[in-house]
């Protein structure tokens, strides 16, 4: 499928995974359906809990890609994002898969504010559903990656989070590409509104991923953010290019058959929760 973007590819991939996507909806269904964080009806995020989870378990908030303009957390028509969650529930950990406001009715900063939203309602209340309100890892791709990098820059301290992982993401290193104006606005303002400072200064951990057949932009953006944290930090965040995958691929494989990301994530996870005294279930 090379480099390529669009939706063909997009479409490609999901057939390639569908199947084996689809054998855990049914083992693993959703716990905890459209719960609202916030007051627009895009504000909504899933819950997906351990069956047999014993004790408070780390939760891991999945945000997906989707250009800034589109992506669901759960839909009919595919088994997508909603796999993010059930693959965390699996893994001992309480999913937590949300949507966001989109572009262009909700321009920038509107994707950070929800992730960070989300966070705080997890913090609060999940809990009830088997959660630990001090362990919670936020995982984004594509613009999900920018959103969250984004929350980074509006909340310094990434309150409510002990980790976060970057899948494929654009952090200002490159040039504003036009499709992505709908949520920035004009080129010239991108400088400003990106979220290059804040994920090279951030304290938190990271975990930062590309695609081996990721395009070329994201995988410079890719090499620019580990040069950049070595330089101010003297050392680089854990990373790896994920082999035989794409950009689109990079997300919609994790908790199926090949476990390479799905098993750095979950040593990742396991490591930024160990540093908060507690373990995944």
């Amino acid at each position: 499928m090379g480099q390529a973007l669009g939706p063909a590819i997009l479409g490609a991939v999901q057939d390639l995974y569908r199947a084996e996507q689809d054998e855990f909806a049914v083992a693993q269904p959703v716990s905890v359906a459209d719960v609202a964080y916030g007051d627009d009806p895009r504000q909504r995020l899933d819950l997906y809990a351990p069956i047999d989870a014993v004790g408070p378990v780390p939760i891991l908030l999945w945000v997906h890609g989707g250009g800034f303009v589109r992506g669901e957390k759960r839909s009919d028509a595919h088994p997508f994002n909603a796999h993010v969650g059930r693959w965390a529930a699996r893994s001992g950990m309480l999913g937590a898969v949300m949507n966001y406001r989109l572009a262009p009715e909700h321009v920038w900063p509107a994707g950070g504010e929800d992730v960070g939203a989300a966070i705080d309602w997890l913090r609060t209340h999940a809990a009830a559903q088997g959660g630990d309100p001090l362990r919670i890892v936020v995982m984004g791709t594509s613009a999900g990656a920018v959103h969250v990098a984004t929350m980074l820059r509006l909340r310094p301290d990434a309150a409510g989070a002990c980790g976060a992982v970057l899948l494929s993401g654009l952090y200002g290193f490159t040039d504003l590409d036009d499709r992505d104006t709908a949520y920035y606005g004009e080129a010239a303002l991108y400088p400003e509104r990106s979220p290059r400072e804040a994920v090279v200064a951030t304290d938190l951990p990271l975990l930062v991923a590309c695609a081996e057949f990721d395009p070329p932009r994201f995988q410079r953006e890719f090499a620019a953010l580990l040069a950049a944290r070595l330089a101010m930090h003297d050392r680089m965040p854990r990373a790896l290019v994920v082999a035989g995958h794409n950009h689109f691929s990079l997300a919609c494989h994790i908790g199926g058959a090949d476990t390479q990301l799905a098993d750095a994530v979950l040593a990742f996870v396991q490591d930024v929760c160990t540093a908060t005294n507690g373990r995944i279930a």
